[in-house]
């Protein structure tokens, strides 16, 4: 999320009531979670284990429950008790909640030869290009940009908030939800199934690739970023954070773990599970992936076990 315009250290540590320690001139120019953070952003960390990380960024200030760090040169910290609270103080500054009272939101832009069906909900400040068909019941939340010649099945939710909640167990809930102030981009030509989400960035953009075609019930996580001319069949399921170059093909049921990467024009069979990177212009099956071909070999010598194993103990009788 950036800022209407940069703000001032003493500004922002009297907003969230922290102590600034470093470069004290810095001029930050928005917010962000790790994995889409950039120079002159806030990036927040309360756990020893992602503290390097955050330090080591491309972020300018760095939101802290320690004093007991290393200072990148040039950085600054914002040291308070719970940087997690202070995330939350700054996205209800800059974006706080703001109930609608209409089904389509006079801020919304709707572009010429597009089609709003009945009983659908477009969020404030949301932008939907030219000859784009919403179908019934579609819910387009704050601040998402629709291109043109875009096709939204009846059912979908594009703008949902990110599934990204804050764990204690030293206190009474567990899970607190962290607030999503990022959008969607859902780019020109794209198709998009009935029944399907899309959730938001947490604090920067899911973005959809021109072309993409995704059936019914399709879950995409928040930050992902999917490339052109992608197809990702029914019930498939794409966690936070992840990367989807050009070309990709994803059939039925398929999961998709957080952070990782999968390559151009790559091929996941149906049911696939896909825990890690994978590299593109292979097909892979199975959980967890591998290349169809090597699982297929691997099949063939596991139905010959029985077989192996009797040659075997007729050879030692």
């Amino acid at each position: 999320m950036k800022f209407p315009a940069p703000v001032t250290l003493d500004w922002m540590a009297n907003l969230i009531d922290a102590e600034v320690l470093g470069n004290s001139t810095i001029t930050p120019t928005g917010i962000n979670e790790i994995h889409k953070v950039e120079t002159g952003d806030i990036v927040f960390v309360d756990h020893p284990k992602y503290y390097n990380t955050c330090l080591q960024s491309a972020a300018s200030v760095i939101i802290i429950n320690s004093k007991d760090v290393t200072i990148p040169n040039g950085k600054a910290l914002l040291y308070t008790a719970d940087p997690f609270e202070a995330y939350l103080k700054i996205v209800d500054y800059f974006k706080p909640f703001t109930p609608s009272t209409k089904a389509i939101s006079e801020t919304a832009v709707i572009g010429e030869g597009s089609v709003v069906m009945p009983n659908c909900y477009i969020g404030n400040r949301v932008i939907i290009g030219n000859n784009t068909i919403i179908h019934p019941n579609v819910t387009i939340g704050d601040d998402c940009i629709i291109g043109n010649n875009v096709v939204i099945q009846a059912g979908t939710v594009i703008g949902s908030d990110a599934f990204y909640y804050n764990t204690k167990k030293n206190r009474q809930v567990w899970f607190k939800r962290m607030k999503s102030c990022g959008h969607v981009v859902i780019e020109d030509n794209v198709e998009i199934g009935a029944g399907c989400t899309i959730d938001r960035g947490v604090t920067a953009e899911t973005r959809i690739g021109s072309g993409t075609i995704i059936d019914n019930q399709v879950h995409i996580g928040h930050d992902t970023k999917v490339g052109k001319n992608c197809l990702f069949a029914a019930q498939v399921g794409i966690a936070g954070a992840v990367v989807i170059e050009d070309g990709v093909t994803l059939w039925g049921q398929v999961g998709v773990s957080k952070t990782l990467t999968i390559g151009k024009d790559a091929v996941v069979l149906a049911q696939g599970g896909v825990p890690s990177d994978l590299e593109g212009n292979k097909v892979y099956w199975g959980t967890p992936t591998q290349e169809a071909s090597i699982k297929r070999r691997e099949l063939v010598w596991i139905k010959r076990i029985p077989e192996l194993w009797k040659k075997v103990m007729e050879a030692n009788s």
